[in-house]
């Protein structure tokens, strides 16, 4: 049963991914596509896996890397996207070293 709290990290990381994941059928240039597609496999892994906390913050980190390489993408949708990703990848992280 999916979680309904949209503030869980559950719901979080869910939508981390699927921001990732909207970018792809979008026009972006080769090198930017290329962050954001290795960031979008990382935040999979985060949704698809039974991953413990520590194991889940570090793929947290990674998205958070990867993102922080991607250029800025002109089309607008996919620059909307990507700020969205990088301010989950911040609250989740940032909510993760406060337990």
């Amino acid at each position: 049963m999916a979680d309904p709290d949209p503030d869980s990290l559950e719901a979080r990381l869910r939508r981390l991914h699927d921001h990732l994941e909207a970018t792809a059928e979008l026009p972006i240039n080769h090198r930017t596509n290329r962050w954001l597609g290795e960031a979008e496999a990382v935040a999979r892994d985060t949704t698809e896996n039974d991953l413990d906390g520590a194991t889940t913050r570090k793929r947290v980190r990674q998205v958070a890397h990867l993102l922080a390489e991607a250029d800025s993408p002109e089309h607008e949708r996919a620059k909307t996207h990507l700020e969205s990703a990088r301010e989950l990848c911040t609250a989740i992280l940032a909510d993760s070293s406060e337990g």
